[in-house]
Order: structure tokens, then sequence, then C-alpha cells
């Protein structure tokens, strides 16, 4: 359902509107995070109304026969927020939350993060209404063919390219890059990443999101003269990102002190080991009862005495009450949307710095961006070459917003916006507007 929004003088902004008006909506925050990057910027009112408003929004009905013959149905979203310098790019998510406003949101962060680091992508979106842990594996493949097969005029290589989100994963890109292709009746590796290496994959994608984190979190430690083996560390979330984050922090010199995941929050002042931490996890499915841990309640994980803060689960986590207790001096948002407006206003009366999800998290859709490629040369790269590019993408776009920090004197997240946003407005005028 779409609801008209007036912003910038007279114009009017279509938008998905479905979170009750006392609740954080995430879709609300990303466009008003635009516009102030476009006023910053001084763009005219039109040009930030063409880069907020979406180009295009499919809601489609996903009926699947369940094991027991009953058909359920359930609602799915792919959402393409901007394609002026390139095909839309962005991952897929099955949760019993999603709604039209959330992708909506994402896509747009997607435009602006594809655009902060300087790939020749533009942003979208998908996701299906459904709690997937209720599935059985045979309905989750029903479910994602009957989801791609709805989807499947709006993607392709050279116009919008899924990838793994939320409850995705390699098997889920598998079943949609194998539905779509017999549909267009030849192979289409490039039709989604994330995938198997057998099936088009890249080597080095697992981990690069987790990867990208740790690169920009040692450039901002580097730019404030602090050693990364004096810093203490709280993670939010234990999955994709959060896990492989343990190692890759610990490997240089930080220590981990703090851990949750949706079944609680623990607490280890002489820091946590990585490989145990794995081996605990794999047999319990959570951190919580780590040995040598405190188990502690997952609303004051943020509070525990720590130097790094990174939030790596779901949106809207990091609220004005988080904001203030937080006792972290820098927050590196390894999530999507974790941080709503009054949280990110006192993190910025507080003068602690925040490396937001455009840029921390950017190393996901980088490695797509390496997958896709060499989808399309029909040539694989070895992992070495795959790294070298990632960490030098990655430092390129943390050294950029570094520069304009400075020169335009804002915080490091609305430098990052405006980033996106300048390079998305420079595509916007010299393509023109047709007819």
């Amino acid at each position: 359902m779409l609801s008209p929004r007036a912003k910038a003088g007279d114009n009017v902004v279509t938008r998905p509107n479905e979170a009750p008006p006392h609740e954080f909506n995430p879709w609300l925050r990303v466009v008003s995070l635009i516009e102030e990057a476009g006023h910053l910027l001084g763009l005219p009112d039109d040009m930030i109304m063409r880069i907020v408003t979406p180009e295009r929004i499919l809601e489609v009905a996903v009926p699947v026969r369940m094991d027991d013959g009953e058909v359920r149905m359930f609602t799915g979203w792919r959402i393409q927020h901007d394609t002026s310098r390139g095909p839309g790019k962005g991952g897929i998510r099955f949760h019993p939350s999603v709604n039209a406003d959330e992708i909506a949101a994402l896509s747009a962060d997607m435009s602006i993060k594809c655009a902060v680091v300087n790939i020749p992508y533009g942003g979208a979106k998908g996701g299906v209404r459904v709690d997937p842990a209720t599935l059985s594996r045979a309905e989750l493949e029903r479910l994602t063919r009957r989801y791609a097969f709805s989807i499947a005029p709006m993607i392709g290589p050279d116009r919008d390219i899924p990838a793994p989100d939320i409850n995705t994963d390699f098997q889920v890109m598998s079943w949609i890059m194998d539905t779509v292709s017999m549909l267009r009746g030849h192979n289409t590796p490039g039709v989604v990443t994330g995938k198997p290496l057998s099936i088009g994959g890249s080597l080095g994608h697992a981990g690069a999101t987790s990867l990208g984190v740790t690169i920009v979190t040692t450039a901002l430690l580097q730019r404030m003269g602090r050693m990364a083996n004096e810093q203490r560390v709280v993670i939010q979330g234990y999955g994709k990102v959060g896990a492989p984050l343990v190692k890759l922090l610990s490997d240089r010199g930080m220590k981990v002190v703090g851990i949750a995941d949706v079944r609680g929050a623990i607490h280890v002042p002489d820091g946590i080991n990585p490989a145990a931490m794995a081996a605990h996890f794999a047999e319990a499915g959570t951190v919580v009862g780590f040995a040598g841990s405190e188990t502690i309640d997952s609303d004051d994980l943020f509070s525990l005495p720590s130097d790094i803060a990174i939030p790596a689960a779901l949106g809207g986590v990091i609220t004005e009450r988080v904001a203030q207790t937080m006792s972290a001096s820098i927050m590196v948002e390894a999530a999507n949307g974790p941080t709503t407006g009054e949280g990110a206003a006192i993190l910025a009366s507080r003068n602690v710095p925040v490396i937001p999800d455009v840029l921390a998290n950017a190393g996901g859709v980088v490695a797509s961006y390496f997958e896709w490629a060499q989808d399309l040369q029909g040539f694989m790269w070895e992992p070495e070459l795959f790294q070298q590019r990632l960490e030098k993408t990655m430092s390129d776009a943390f050294n950029h917003i570094w520069k304009r920090h400075q020169e335009l004197n804002v915080t490091l997240r609305e430098t990052a916006i405006a980033v996106g946003v300048e390079r998305i407005a420079e595509a916007t005028e010299v393509r023109g507007l047709f007819p």
C-alpha cells in the first residue's frame, strides 16, 4: 500500500507505509538522511526528490503448498530504489517482520552504499514475510522458487542482482538462479551472487562483510592514533557477520569482551577465544553458557565497559536510551540501519565517532560485485586477488570519506550519505531525463 508524504517544497514522495506512527520507521529515517545530505550539498529540491523516490516497488503474493497439502499465502517484495549508476543490487531476506517500509529503506541504503564504495551498481532489496524456521526444507524451496518466479521479470545480470541476507544463504541463491535459468532457457549464473563455487560462486566471498568491517575499524583506529591491542569490543549478533568478526578482530589484537545473540548475552572481561566460542556455539546453538562467561541482560550489552561497539544484528537497536548508556567511544555499524535518528543524535552530541552501515558493512556488496564480474567474464579470480581488491576498495572508500569528513565538517554518517548522494546525483544529471 502506498501513501503520499510531502517533502522538499511542494513535491510529493510516494512511499510504503506499514509501520505504526509511534514505531521506528526505517524508510522515514533513510528519507531524512538523503534529504539532509542533498541540502548539505546544495542540490535542488527536484534532484533530491528524484534520488529519494524508489523507481519500482513490486509486491507479490507467494502461495506455497505445505507438506500436509494445505496452501498458505505469504507476501513478498522486490524494490529497486535507484539504477542511475548500474543494475540494482541488494539482498533478499526471509523474516516475519519484513514489510514494504523496511525493504524500501534497505534498497535506498544499497543505492548509497554502492555509491560510497564506488562500484557500478544501484540499490535494490527484496524479502518475504515468513519465519523460515517453521518451514521444512521442501517448503522453503517451494517458497523460494515461487517468489523467484514472481520477481523474475525484475531481476537479471543487467537489471537487478539479488544476494543473501537475513535467513537466506547460498542454497536459497542456488534455487533462485536455477528457477530463473529454467524460465529463460539458459544458464544465468550472474542473476544472483553469494552462490556455491560449483555454480559460479567466488573464492573469498564468505566473510567479506566481516572483513570489510575489520578494515574500516582498523583504519579509524589508525586515524585516531589508537592501538588495536588496547581496544575492548562488544558485538551484538553472532551470525554471518558477527561470528567471523570475533576472530578477525582478535587476530588484530583487539579483545572481544561481550557478545549477544537472539537467546542472550555474555560478558567475558578477559576476552573471548574465537575457536572456543565457535566450538561452543556449534554445540549449544547460542553464545550463552560459554565457559568463563557471565550471562547478562541483552539490554545491557552496550553498557559493558568497552571501547568499540559493533551492532551486527537487526535495525533500529541503537535507540536514544542505548546511545545514552553506551560505554564505547567508537561505534561501527555492521548491521543495516541499526541506529535510530534519536540514537544518532545522542552519539553525535557525545562525540562518539560512528562508521555508518553504508561504509562499514559494504564489504559484502563489494564481494558480490567481484563475483558478478567473474560470472560475466567466465573467469575465476584467485583468493589472493579477491582479498587484495576488497581491501583496496574498502580502504579507498574509507580514505575518501575521511577526507570529505574533514572538508564538510559533519559526522562520518552525514559525510558518507553525502558522498553517496553526490555520486548518484552526478549520474542522474549526466544521464538526463527521458523523455
